[in-house]
């Protein structure tokens, strides 16, 4: 029977699929379809028994079993598609038009029912349909709204309050099911137990599990298929489990998919599971139509009269009433709280009243939990199923008609015009690719005619998409203002951010809670107008960590320090000697804790009231001994400390403890002298209770525990922060590549380039300042990128050889093995790793190339220099002095822009104003170009905290020169040249492999001078890019000028050098593949040294990043 089953369900899931196929996915017909169809089958097996005995398996299911075989898939799906951190902001406003149209529903709905039906219902059967027909299907609802492009913070809104009409309904309907099954135990204690379980219960529960999820889906060795399986899997065993423990397991399901997001999965897994669980989640819907469809066949056909067809559109014209009543009542709310929220976005919400599966599970309950029992049941589900597919059909046509008649799915004119102008920027690529292959000799004969024409890109707005603009009185279209391209320009900085979080998880950058923190700032900020996030928003977001820090300064000053004073004895005095001994030693301490811990059981029968009245004479003897015990402590203290012993608090505390005990003994005294006195009893058990402070002194084991604690947390912080800051800068940087392609206006460029800029600066100081707090904390996670970086590295080299067979696949399976591992033990480096001596960041310097006799000329001429805060350590218009490279502490630069040798007669309003303010922390140095070229400085360096460098005179520096002619000034030249090209051409140099240490051993970029009036070739053919990083040219053909920095055109054939001194990067492109058909047997012995070479470049990062993970953890 199972088999056959298994065989039904199989044949109506393909059957479905091409239903869907001839219907255009249009789901409400496939779900009509098969509505029909069971309702045919359902009638079938009612008149002919063959057919009765197939369906009456499917009849015995229970409802309740049905709710939990299909609902939990679909609720989480639902869940995990909304946004968690804009339901946030708008929850409270969510929650409250969610309870709102629940109350309205059951009054409205409940006196339809009541007075239209013709069956005989009870006010408990119209309020459970009520509750039923309330529900808003949490899927479909937005389904619509997604083909036409509307915003997803309005769908999300309409979804939130699905679930939050879901989970309050099913709170509501288990409630009604506990009822039945405990009627007699059924109180309001029990009830509101209850009702904390499902709430706070489910959503701890819910949060757990998802916590799990993630910790599973992260882990580097899972593969795709597991995932899915397990996804799958932990949606269940979520549901089962919460409901076993008396809990909802839907609520505890919202919670779990609310707490999913994009960074909870492994790059490209998230599309895979989302896509299966889709796919079963439609599946399921049609099962439960057709299923419904057969049950509401195989009732009796007498109580289908015309009267249900009225009833039935009754309540669907109420249904739209109650929403439109709701939305009413809660806009007013919703418009004060976003700025996004109008009237127009009111009309659509108000069809957003869309019925579906959640609604057809629930019919049921109304004839099992209904007190008394309706003679037509079938009619109920029958109600139901109709009104969804009615409101499935035209309710999701009149929200996507309304979205677009009033200009909610167009696209503003600042989108336009970004749009726009990606799309050119796009077909400047193209051409340029093109223009790139009709060089090849192996493609001369391809017709670039029609290449040309059917590569071009023609996007069209569609014409319900274009928001028009307001014409002016000569009919011309107005362009949009500054303050309309300013916005729609801040939302796409925050959607660019957004991305750069992402891929900087996904890359191993940044860490996914650093990530999700960021994520979570922007979207909470995005809702608020004209506004860019900056890092102290936040820093706010996250919350300061400052109460850390003053619980840290309270524990310190609360410490216990056992200082052993000096004690000289007057006299021979042995017995002063002995209890100086006595009372300083170990076991001392711990008798004090012992007798301490002793008191525990006596205080416990004090506080009880009936042992309490059974032990008063064990009681008062054992409190007098105590006391003893404690005034003898005392006494020995303040015979050898005298003075001194006040000026511990722990001593003062103590010997507070003994003036409250001595009070209650005489109290207990008292009262045994004068039992009839009420006033002094009462005063007696008063100070009774104060006895509880007598184990304050045992704290004082706990607190340097708690100081460790507290420290660990702080470091944590301190690298969250870090993390998130050095992320937030990262975002600035991508941003700014792109903010032309947001707006081609100059004015909005310059505005959005300027906000950039200034946010970066205030990063880059924040990320200065964390450095100087937690230098050590820093160090660990610089150490930790620094692998990271490594072991990618090698992944990209192992898949290259991988890829051209050199490693077959069980080999390179288990090398990638080796490599994740090593990521994976990144999360045992220690928290805290302590600074290098001075002399250990000589190295660093990256034009000393990590060679020792480089190394031991400068170390011997450094000198260590200390600037306290607000110190100058060089001033504007001065001659350098040498160069500093900071160990530690953070310095400002304040200055005009840098001119990169430009003469201002030369710059042709180039010049600017506008001050240029950069950041420099450890490991950066100060003096470098104007050592180089014997300049004054141009900028002027004041310490923001204290600060240490290494400091190398401008003589030893040019001594070395002398030494080590020409490389050592040339590689400084190179270093200098390479950070100008990356700074300000960072998005043409992309995938361009400009490390120092590769452009001075393959020559793959290297550093041309030109002095004034010299010429220099351009050879297109094997240069790739020519960048001048300081100086001018002029194109000798054009006559036009280009000043640093600045990258020479693929046009310029000849330079000439405008400056007393100019310099050129010079970028080589690789080397041309040899001709196949004229030299095969030259191919095969370049591309097999070309494989060698990265197999033994391959295996030279591992031997480094093996060597550096030692040294780290060591």
């Amino acid at each position: 029977m199972k088999v056959k089953m298994g065989k039904r369900v199989v044949n109506l899931v393909v059957g479905t699929g091409f239903l869907r196929a001839c219907a255009k996915n249009s789901e409400v017909i496939v779900l009509s379809i098969l509505s029909l169809s069971g309702f045919v089958l359902g009638q079938l097996a009612h008149r002919f028994v063959e057919i009765h005995r197939i369906i009456y398996p499917l009849l015995k299911t229970p409802s309740f079993s049905l709710y939990c075989y299909f609902l939990p898939i679909i609720i989480f799906v639902a869940a995990l598609d909304v946004d968690f951190y804009i339901l946030k902001n708008v929850f409270w406003q969510v929650l409250l038009t969610g309870s709102v149209s629940l109350f309205l529903s059951l009054t409205i709905i409940g006196y339809v029912a009541m007075r239209f039906s013709k069956e005989i219902w009870d006010l408990q059967s119209c309020i459970l349909f009520s509750i039923t027909l309330s529900i808003i299907d949490p899927l479909h609802s937005v389904n619509s709204l997604k083909t036409v492009g509307v915003s997803k913070m309005n769908s999300d809104i309409i979804r939130g309050e699905s679930l939050i009409i879901c989970a309050i309904t099913s709170i509501v309907i288990e409630l009604f099911r506990k009822k039945i099954l405990h009627s007699f135990t059924f109180t309001e204690i029990y009830a509101f137990i209850n009702l904390f379980l499902d709430v706070f219960g489910s959503i701890t529960c819910g949060y757990v599990c998802a916590r799990i999820i993630q910790f599973v889906f992260i882990d580097l060795f899972g593969n795709t298929l597991t995932n899915v399986i397990l996804c799958f899997s932990m949606v269940y065993m979520t549901f089962y489990i919460v409901e076993v423990f008396g809990m909802s397991g839907i609520i505890a399901l919202i919670t779990v998919g609310l707490n999913l997001d994009s960074l909870s999965f492994k790059p490209r897994n998230e599309l895979i599971i989302t896509k299966f669980l889709i796919m079963f989640s439609s599946v399921y819907h049609q099962l439960i139509y057709t299923f419904f469809g057969i049950v509401i066949g195989c009732g009796q056909t007498k109580y289908f009269k015309i009267h249900s067809v009225v009833f039935i559109l009754i309540l669907f014209v109420s249904l739209n009433i109650v929403r439109l009543f709701t939305i009413v009542l809660v806009s007013p709310i919703f418009m004060h709280s976003s700025y996004e929220y109008n009237w127009r976005w009111g009309i659509v919400i108000t069809w957003s009243g869309i019925k579906g599966v959640f609604n057809l599970l629930l019919a049921p309950e109304v004839y099992n939990l209904s007190e008394t029992k309706i003679r037509s049941p079938h009619l109920c589900i029958l109600y139901v199923q109709m009104i969804s597919l009615l409101t499935m059909g035209i309710n999701s046509y009149m929200m996507t008609q309304s979205a677009r008649m009033l200009g909610l799915c167009s696209i503003s004119l600042p989108r336009q015009m970004a749009m726009r102008n990606a799309i050119q920027h796009i077909q400047e690529i193209i051409q340029n690719t093109i223009t790139l292959f009709k060089t090849e000799k192996i493609l001369t004969n391809v017709n670039w005619t029609l290449v040309e024409e059917k590569t071009r890109i023609e996007y069209i707005i569609p014409s319900d998409a274009v928001k028009f603009s307001h014409v002016s009185q000569n009919g011309e279209q107005e362009s949009p203002t500054d303050e309309d391209l300013t916005e729609e320009a801040r939302l796409h900085v925050a959607i660019i951010q957004m991305s750069s979080f992402e891929k900087q998880c996904n890359d191993g950058i940044l860490s996914v809670s650093a990530a999700r923190i960021l994520i979570g700032a922007t979207k909470s900020y995005c809702p608020i107008q004209g506004k860019f996030m900056s890092i102290y928003d936040v820093s706010n977001y996250v919350r300061s960590r400052s109460w850390l820090v003053k619980f840290k300064r309270i524990l310190t000053c609360l410490e216990y320090h056992k200082e052993k004073p000096h004690f000289i004895p007057s006299g021979n005095n042995k017995f002063l000697f002995t209890i100086y001994q006595i009372m300083f030693s170990e076991e001392f301490e711990y008798a004090e804790y012992i007798i301490t811990l002793m008191y525990i059981c006596p205080m416990i029968v004090h506080l009880w009231p009936i042992a309490r009245e059974l032990n008063v004479s064990a009681l008062l003897s054992i409190n007098y001994y105590f006391m003893l015990l404690y005034a003898l402590q005392a006494a020995l203290k303040i015979i050898i400390l005298k003075r001194k012993y006040f000026q511990q608090c722990w001593n003062t505390l103590e010997f507070f403890i003994l003036v409250i005990g001595l009070v209650d003994v005489f109290c207990v005294y008292s009262v045994r002298l004068r039992p009839e006195n009420i006033l002094l009893i009462q005063v007696t058990v008063v100070i009774g209770y104060f006895r509880i402070i007598r184990f304050l002194p045992i704290t004082k084991v706990i607190i340097p525990v708690l100081i460790n604690i507290v420290d660990v947390l702080i470091k944590k912080r301190l690298s969250l922060m870090y993390s998130i800051t050095k992320g937030y800068v990262k975002s600035q940087e991508d941003t700014k590549l792109l903010i032309k392609q947001i707006s081609s206006r100059e004015s909005i460029y310059q505005k959005l380039y300027d906000i950039l800029e200034t946010n970066r600066r205030d990063a880059v100081k924040e990320l200065g300042l964390i450095e100087h707090e937690g230098r050590d904390v820093v160090i660990a996670l610089k150490s930790k990128h620094a692998i990271q970086t490594v072991i990618h590295k090698a992944q990209k080299n192992l898949t290259f050889l991988w890829s051209r067979g050199i490693i077959d696949n069980h080999e390179g399976i288990e090398m990638n093995k080796v490599l994740l591992t090593k990521i994976k033990a990144l999360n045992n480096i220690p928290m805290a790793i302590p600074p290098p001596t001075p002399d250990k960041y000589l190295p660093n310097i990256v034009w000393l190339q990590n060679k020792e006799i480089l190394i031991e000329f400068f170390k011997e001429r450094a000198k260590l220099a200390y600037f306290d805060y607000g110190d100058i350590i060089c001033k504007e218009g001065e001659m350098p002095q040498g160069i500093y490279l900071i160990i530690s502490g953070m310095a400002i630069l304040h200055s005009s822009p840098p001119s990169f040798g430009i003469d201002n007669t030369l710059r042709h309003g180039r010049e600017s104003k506008s001050m240029f303010t950069e950041f420099c922390t450890s490991g950066d140095i100060i003096g470098e170009l104007n050592c180089l070229l014997k300049r004054e400085i141009e900028y002027t360096a004041i310490c923001e905290t204290t600060l240490q460098a290494c400091f190398i005179s401008l003589e030893d520096l040019y001594e070395g020169f002398d030494v080590f002619w020409p490389s050592l000034e040339y590689k400084i030249w190179l270093k200098l040249a390479l950070r100008t090209a990356s700074q300000y051409f960072e998005s043409s140099l992309v995938g361009e492999d400009l490390t120092f240490q590769k452009c001075v051993d393959h020559n793959h970029a290297y550093v041309e001078t030109l002095s004034s009036y010299n010429e220099m070739v351009i050879d297109n053919a094997t240069m790739k890019f020519v960048i001048i990083v300081y100086g001018s040219v002029i194109d000798m053909k054009t006559e036009e000028s280009y000043f640093a920095p600045s990258m020479i055109p693929k046009t310029c054939e000849q330079l000439l050098g405008t400056s007393d001194l100019s310099k050129l990067l010079i970028i080589l492109a690789p080397e041309p593949a040899n001709n196949i058909n004229t030299n095969t047997t030259v191919t095969v012995p370049l591309l097999k040294k070309s494989l060698f070479r990265y197999t033994k470049k391959f295996l030279v990062i591992l031997q480094s990043v093996k060597k550096f993970i030692v040294i780290q953890v060591s």
